[in-house]
């Protein structure tokens, strides 16, 4: 039962630390926020990738696919 309540501890300190973090940081996460909406709206196939360090943004990568429409099959 002591290992569960130094579990316990572990992990809400944790959620503190990352609260902590967070919190100070409005301006920051408005700014990562638009940056992924707009890498967003730009995709009509892709994808975008979020990069974490230390509880923070730290990348945004977007990779965008061409789709090429299938040939059609061809009636004889």
């Amino acid at each position: 039962m002591e290992n569960n309540d130094n579990t316990s501890r572990y992990l809400n300190n944790k959620v503190n630390e990352t609260r902590n973090k967070t919190e100070g940081g409005a301006d920051e996460k408005a700014a990562w926020l638009e940056i992924v909406r707009r890498q967003v709206g730009s995709l009509r196939f892709g994808l975008v990738h979020i990069v974490v360090h230390d509880s923070r943004v730290t990348q945004i990568e977007k990779t965008e696919r061409v789709r090429l429409d299938k040939p059609r099959a061809q009636t004889i």
